[in-house]
């Protein structure tokens, strides 16, 4: 079985055990990170595979000190924050409207449709600010996986894959026809603590691609993905497991 050459696997029966076993997780790094600095700070992941997640800390809200907690966005779609396709929507509806996060601690990317790159800026500015500088050392940032290897808004042959000197920018996708707002390698890199949550029978050819001997980031951006910290974690469903090299 081919496994990652960087950062630790666990593999789960599915999503649902992932999402279980992530959420307890996060009680006790949630309680750490306060401890030591004041405040813990995630970056969350859109889609769909962390909705259950997200809905599970809204069930254990108990557990989580919402007012010491900063919720940020790894990346975003072009679309105004009602939208079906805004992955603020989606974290609002499955988490956010449910637990007694300040709304002062939930910095959602400003998305202007009709001017990407002035909401890249924006952002940007919003990350240095609300973490003193240009080091992004995030509690933890979240991540899913494509079936083209992509994460975040990281996309294959993409402009941002090679934005080394930025945290945030906007990403023409070609295939989508559009711009999508995305971290950075390097802003994700900076995190103490990344995670892959990663499920579906589509993800294995991607996954062994990423794992693989061939180092190719423009073709298969989820490799860009190297914590200083090295605490890099696979959380990866059984039909998502390449079984051969």
């Amino acid at each position: 079985m081919i496994k990652p050459t960087l950062g630790s696997l666990e593999v789960f029966d599915d999503i649902a055990s992932i999402s279980r076993q992530a959420c307890d997780d996060l009680i006790p790094l949630c309680c750490d990170a306060i401890a030591a600095r004041g405040v813990c700070r995630i970056a969350l992941a859109g889609g769909s595979t962390p909705k259950l997640l997200y809905r599970l800390m809204a069930e254990n809200q108990q557990a989580f000190d919402w007012s010491k907690i900063e919720l940020f966005w790894g990346d975003e779609r072009n679309v105004l924050p009602e939208d079906d396709d805004s992955n603020f929507r989606m974290v609002r509806e499955a988490m956010l409207d449910h637990v007694p996060i300040p709304e002062a601690n939930v910095f959602r990317v400003p998305i202007d449709p009709a001017d990407p790159a002035a909401t890249a800026l924006q952002y940007e500015a919003t990350l240095k600010a609300q973490f003193g500088g240009d080091s992004l050392d995030w509690d933890l940032v979240l991540l899913g996986m494509g079936d083209d290897a992509h994460t975040a808004s990281l996309f294959p042959q993409t402009k941002a894959i090679d934005a080394n000197d930025r945290l945030f920018v906007e990403n023409w996708v070609e295939k989508f026809d559009t711009f999508r707002q995305t971290l950075t390698a390097p802003a994700i890199n900076s995190a103490r603590n990344v995670w892959f949550l990663i499920g579906g029978a589509g993800k294995r050819e991607a996954l062994q691609h990423v794992w693989g001997a061939r180092q190719a980031p423009s073709e298969f951006p989820s490799q860009l993905i190297r914590p200083a910290s090295g605490k890099l974690r696979w959380m990866i469903a059984i039909d998502a497991m390449p079984e051969t090299a």
